[in-house]
């Protein structure tokens, strides 16, 4: 499994980090621009990312237009939903208001910080990346 752990906070990239480097190759990015701009970069060179675990308030570009922009570059290469990167939001941000528009932006799932891991690897068994 390859993952891309994007957050401006360096607690939560090693917390993260420290969870899935167990599963596969991990990268980082520290906010959204940082995050389109790998992420462009593995679909042009490969291997493509399975998951993106994105934070939301961050400098530069936020959490949310990076999932928008990630899920055009998909669509512009004719990726299917089934072969697309599984985006799951890692975020303070509890409101539902928040959590309606990560998923309107096509997140796959939303978890409030902090990150539970036994929450964690349960996305990423419902989403067959782990037994």
């Amino acid at each position: 499994m390859k993952t891309l752990i994007v957050d401006d906070d360096f607690a939560s990239r090693l917390l993260l980090q420290t969870v899935l480097s167990k599963y596969g190759e991990c990268h980082i990015a520290a906010d959204g621009r940082e995050a389109v701009e790998a992420f462009r970069a593995a679909q042009e060179h490969g291997p493509a990312y399975d998951l993106i675990c994105m934070d939301i308030m961050m400098p530069r570009m936020d959490g949310q237009a990076a999932v928008r922009k990630i899920r055009e570059m998909e669509a512009a290469r004719g990726t299917h939903s089934s072969a697309a990167a599984k985006i799951l939001m890692t975020t303070a941000l509890d409101d539902m208001k928040t959590v309606f528009a990560s998923f309107k932006d096509l997140c796959d799932a939303y978890v409030v910080k902090p990150v539970d891991a036994n929450l964690l690897l349960e996305h990423l068994r419902s989403f067959k990346l782990i037994q």
